[in-house]
């Protein structure tokens, strides 16, 4: 085996001692996967990761595919999933891979185990594709907590290279007060309710109000009401209720965040004027946050168009600019960032973040970002190192969240509002 690991090739050197991959697997239980060593080439931004499956005696593996997220997908788009074939380290029941890797790279990551035809491990039709997705698993020695997952499906391992951006509110913490979730249904579409600890009875003005799109991965899922109890408890944001809007199926979501005019308005003219009566949010634009990722970062940036004096606020995450009105030939003509450009500027904020894997969303979300701040909008704008990934939209939500919040609490305080 070719590896330029110094701990692989160390291995590889004393595999036939007895007690040699023993001791590799009891210090890779010790320290947590992946394995994460210098750099080869001694550049201080990037370091050597190597990724570890253990074969199973009673069923060994033919072949394990290592599954990064969006670095995978990107080459499985190229029709190519060799470059994630993991070797089998000779003499060892060691699988493994090594990818030279930014130091601020952040990535959930499974394994594909296959037993059968390495022509049936590579292939990258849809349909082979999601049996793989269905099947992969989490690596039993992450170094980090697991990433929930849903529609049956298993759970993803989360890498965390040093210099990744930190996510200090993601986990829930013992000593935060919890604040209380309600599952409610307004209009025959579920929603779920995050109420700030010591939340008063309805009425008045008395909260600010994000709305997140695709709420069924960010209520029962992922549990984001953990990251924002601990963004009040801190002082972050001012109290928020939190409405966690689900999109009640695929086809639905295909439907509704694809700049659905009629969405958009049952948000403003529904929905909101619901949790104004019921939980006492705001009726302020300016303290009204629409938050969403992929098609539904689309649908934030869409809404804050559509709805300036509802949705005065729009965090998108890897938004899906490229998409086209269904009256156009170019299936990539971005739509909405024309309307931006050719309309007259909205009294609405943005704050905007796309990864630098995501190739097929990257250069999409710098237009919208020129096109922005060419019209004179105020926008922040991030690129992290990772992919479409909610390993990396759990962190920038909240930061997303603070950009936009904080600064109205802020203003309040002084008067300025």
């Amino acid at each position: 085996m070719d590896t330029q690991s110094p701990i692989l090739r160390e291995l590889a050197a004393a595999a036939g001692e007895p007690g040699a991959v023993k001791t590799f697997w009891a210090r890779a239980q010790r320290t947590g996967t992946p394995l994460v060593e210098p750099d080869p080439d001694a550049d201080p931004a990037y370091r050597l990761v190597t990724f570890l499956w253990r074969d199973d005696p009673a069923a060994p593996a033919t072949d394990v595919l290592a599954l990064l997220h969006t670095v995978t997908d990107k080459d499985r788009h190229a029709r190519d999933l060799t470059p994630h074939l993991m070797t089998k380290v000779p003499g060892t029941d060691v699988w493994a891979i090594s990818h030279r890797l930014r130091a601020d790279h952040r990535a959930s990551y499974q394994f594909s185990v296959h037993r059968g035809s390495r022509e049936d491990a590579l292939r990258t039709d849809r349909r082979s594709w999601l049996r793989v997705l269905d099947e992969a698993v989490p690596d039993p020695l992450a170094a980090g907590p697991l990433l929930p997952s849903r529609d049956g499906r298993n759970p993803s391992s989360v890498m965390e290279l040093p210099d990744a951006p930190v996510q200090p509110w993601a986990a829930a913490r013992a000593s935060v007060p919890r604040g209380e979730r309600i599952d409610a249904e307004v209009d025959g579409r579920r929603i779920g309710v995050r109420l700030p600890a010591g939340h008063r009875s309805a009425g008045g003005d008395s909260y600010a109000v994000a709305v997140l799109l695709d709420g069924e991965m960010w209520g029962p899922v992922l549990d984001f009401g953990a990251t924002m109890d601990n963004l009040h408890h801190d002082g972050r944001i001012p109290p928020t209720v939190t409405l966690m809007v689900e999109t009640m199926g695929r086809d639905r979501r295909m439907a509704d965040l694809s700049c659905s005019a009629d969405f958009v308005d049952w948000m403003a003219d529904v929905l909101l004027p619901w949790a104004a009566r019921a939980y006492g949010v705001t009726e302020d634009p300016a303290r009204t946050v629409v938050a969403g990722q992929s098609a539904g970062g689309l649908t934030a940036a869409f809404a804050a168009f559509r709805r300036p004096e509802r949705f005065g606020n729009a965090l998108s995450q890897s938004g899906s600019f490229w998409w086209p009105d269904g009256t156009e030939f170019d299936s990539g003509s971005e739509w909405l960032t024309r309307q931006y450009a050719t309309s007259e500027r909205l009294p609405v904020r943005f704050h905007l973040e796309v990864g630098l894997q995501e190739w097929m969303l990257l250069p999409q979300n710098r237009h919208l970002r020129n096109v922005l701040e060419a019209r004179g909008y105020d926008v922040a704008y991030d690129e992290f190192n990772g992919g479409h990934d909610y390993a990396c939209w759990r962190g920038g939500l909240a930061v997303g969240l603070v950009e936009l919040l904080s600064s109205r609490m802020s203003d309040r305080v002084s008067g300025r509002d």
